[in-house]
Order: structure tokens, then C-alpha cells, then sequence
């Protein structure tokens, strides 16, 4: 089978991460998340990666080039945010036969994949759709089944007896394009699960099989929900790079000081530093040319690629986003918070601070729980920082 991946949204809610690159670009531990997506497709030995790229998109390409894994890769772009439907509107002409169809932002195991493909026939139904039980599904609705067959889809489920959710994971064939073209737009967009509520209420269709799976599935939400994805994706040892000891992961190119300390699990990423005394760990993860100074402290946190950490400095909880300073001394404590998103108040969130990509933190500066700071703002040296901070604003006390 082909496969289509879905890469070309924002992630508004996970702002300010996302304002200068997509959310399947964000950090997964010490890689992005689309590199897991591909990871499960190249398992299933599919044939050709078609993903659909918009918001950002010279983030994917440049990272990904031709191929994955010796899989092409063929690049398809949605101009407009129109939509999960019609993003896969734009991979049309590029299919012949049955193909899969996945979320770029969502980290599934390959075997959940494998399921969905082995199970799809096209001669017993319209498409088959993954199905997994979950705690929590207020974000994301419910499925309910009849033997294998999907039978409802349930927006903002509430009570008991909500635990299926539909893991976005999709074989269909080319009738899933004709489908969508007759979906009634809502707010100018074509969602693709408001396609498949009309597939399963609409008996002409043939009926959406459900493949009940398990396996790793992790989705982000909220900036600070990487802390979480790093974290499941360490538990389950699904990180790249040598490992000198039970779960400490160190890339053949990190240099870590005799001096320092490595607590378990912590992964490494390629040209990585680590100072003397530095203390790192457990579930952090430091991306390729991170910077931990001595005497610096960093305990459930992640950092992408080419951020520093002065020396002193103490960071619980923090999500980094690239090429971040953070000064010497700095300190950013873990705690509750209710943080504003997206016209929102999300409550009670356990989260030191979250710093966008090219953040400068002078020396000696400190963060309440939840403080949310945008790309290029640049907080001034002892500043104390609380709230939001806008992009490029500048903070001097």
C-alpha cells in the first residue's frame, strides 16, 4: 500500500512552539514527531510516503528530503487551511489502489498500523479506521461499535462508557475523495471526520469497519504536553542513539563530563554538552548541539536543538524550543498553573516554563509555573517572568 500523511496544519494550541514551524516538526524527546509517523509507515512496508504540507512547510522538506528510511517521500502542498479533508483532497491524483492515511502529529505504533492495513478489504467496506481504548477522550470524541462496525461518532463525550477513540489511523481507497468533495463545508473547511459521520450514517456507503489495536499512541495538545510525549517515548525506550547503561541514551558525538550526572531515563541527542557537576534527569531529553553548563540543573525538561543552558542554572519542568539561551543562574521552578490558550483557560497544569524558539534569557532571570514565552522575546538579565511574554517583545524587569 501507499501511504498519505497529513503534515500541513499549525497546531494553534500549541503556540508559541508553532509560530515558526509546524506542529509534526515539534520535538518528540530528541527528535520530531512526523520521524515517528514514518518510522510506523516504513514497518508496514509501504511503498511510496505522500505527505501534505502547508503551514511552514520548507521545515519538512528540508528535514526529510526525497526519502525516508529508502522510501520516497513525494511532497504535496494545501495552500489554504481548508481543512483535514481537504487536505487529502490534495493527494488524489498521486494514488491508485488502496492506500493508509495518518495524522503527521500523532505518534502511533507500528503495529497499530499493520493492523489497519492487514484488515482493510475493499470489497466489505467503505474504510477501516483504528480503534484503541483511552482514559481520557474530551479532546478528541468517541467511537461507538457494533461487532466491527462503527456505528457513531460522539463529539465531547461525557459519563461513562466513553473509552473508544479513533486512533488516526485510515485505509480507504479513491471513493473516500468523492465522499469529501460532498461534504458540506463548515466555515469554508472540509473536515475529514465529518466525511466519515455522514459515511456511517448514510447506509449507501457500504459502513466504516473499526479495527480494535493497542500499541504506544501519544498525541500533544499543549506546548507543555511534550513534557508527557517525551516521557511515554522514554518509558518505552523508543529513542535513537547508543545506550551505555539501562536507559540512559548518549549519541556516539555528546560529550558529557566525567563530573556530571545522567539520570535515568534521559536521552542525548548528537553534539550534545554536558558540563561538570551538571546534573540531567531523569525524563529529559537535549536535541542535537544542546548546551548544559556546570553545575546546571535539568529534571523532566526538553530541549531542542541548539539551546544552551548557562552555568547554575535550574529548569524543572521546561519545554525549549531551538537555538533557546538560557542564562547563567536562571531558574524555572515546576508548579500548577491555569494557562490562557486559544481563547481558553486550561486548569490546574503541572509545568515549569515554556520558551519558544530564539528565547534569549539573560543571567539570573526566573519563571512562575506556566509562564508561556514567545519566538525571539528576549527576557532582560534578574527579570522575573510571569504569564505570557509575546514574540519578539522585549522584557527588562
Amino acid at each position: 500500500m501507499e501511504a498519505v500523511v497529513l503534515a500541513a496544519g499549525e497546531g494553534e494550541r500549541l503556540a508559541p512552539l508553532t509560530e515558526s514551524r509546524p506542529k509534526p516538526m515539534l520535538p518528540a524527546a530528541n527528535r520530531p514527531i512526523l520521524s515517528y509517523v514514518f518510522d510506523a509507515l516504513v514497518e508496514t512496508n509501504v511503498e511510496t510516503i505522500h505527505v501534505v504540507i502547508g503551514y511552514e512547510r520548507d521545515h519538512i522538506r528540508e528535514y526529510f528530503g526525497s526519502a525516508y528510511r529508502g522510501i520516497p517521500i513525494n511532497y504535496v502542498t494545501q495552500e489554504k487551511q481548508l481543512g483535514s479533508g481537504h487536505a487529502l483532497l490534495q493527494a488524489r491524483n498521486g494514488l491508485d489502489g488502496p492506500f493508509l492515511v495518518l495524522n503527521g502529529d500523532q505518534i502511533v505504533a507500528p503495529e497499530m498500523v499493520d493492523d489497519v492495513a492487514t484488515s482493510y478489504d475493499p470489497d466489505d467496506s467503505f474504510g477501516t479506521i483504528g480503534i484503541i481504548e483511552h482514559d481520557d477522550i474530551s479532546h478528541y470524541g468517541s467511537v461507538s461499535l457494533d461487532g466491527d462496525i462503527i456505528t457513531e461518532f460522539t463529539e465531547n463525550p461525557s459519563g461513562e462508557g466513553h473509552r473508544l477513540l479513533n486512533a488516526g489511523i485510515y485505509a480507504f481507497d479513491k471513493r473516500i475523495f468523492d465522499a469529501i468533495e460532498q461534504t458540506p463545508r463548515t466555515e469554508g473547511e472540509l473536515s475529514l471526520p465529518e466525511t466519515l459521520r455522514r459515511v456511517v450514517e448514510d447506509d449507501s456507503y457500504g459502513g466504516l469497519q473499526g479495527v480494535r489495536t493497542n500499541g504506544l499512541w501519544v498525541d500533544a495538545t499543549y506546548a507543555w504536553d511534550l513534557l508527557t510525549v517525551a516521557e511515554r517515548l522514554l518509558s518505552a525506550e523508543w529513542i535513537d542513539g547508543a545506550s551505555d547503561e539501562d536507559r540512559v541514551w548518549v549519541a556516539d558525538s555528546a560529550r558529557v563530563h566525567e563530573s556530571a550526572v545522567l539520570r535515568a531515563p534521559v536521552a542525548i541527542g548528537p553534539d550534545v554538552v554536558v558540563g561538570p557537576n551538571a546534573v540531567v534527569g531523569p525524563y529529559t531529553s537535549l536535541g542535537r548541539n544542546a548546551t548544559v553548563a556546570a553545575n546546571a540543573t535539568v529534571y523532566r525538561s526538553v530541549l531542542d536543538v541548539d539551546t544552551r543552558v548557562g552555568p547554575n542554572a535550574l529548569l524543572l519542568d521546561v519545554v525549549a524550543g531551538r537555538a533557546v539561551d538560557i542564562g547563567a543562574g536562571t531558574i524555572a521552578p515546576s508548579g500548577h498553573a491555569d494557562i490562557p490558550v486559544a481563547g481558553t483557560v486550561v486548569e490546574d497544569q503541572q509545568v515549569g516554563a515554556v520558551l519558544a524558539d530564539r528565547v534569549d534569557v539573560g543571567g539570573g532571570a526566573s519563571f512562575e509555573p506556566g509562564a508561556i514565552v514567545g519566538t525571539d522575546a528576549s527576557i532582560g538579565v534578574g527579570t522575573h517572568v510571569s504569564g505570557r511574554v509575546a514574540k519578539g517583545s522585549e522584557v527588562v524587569r
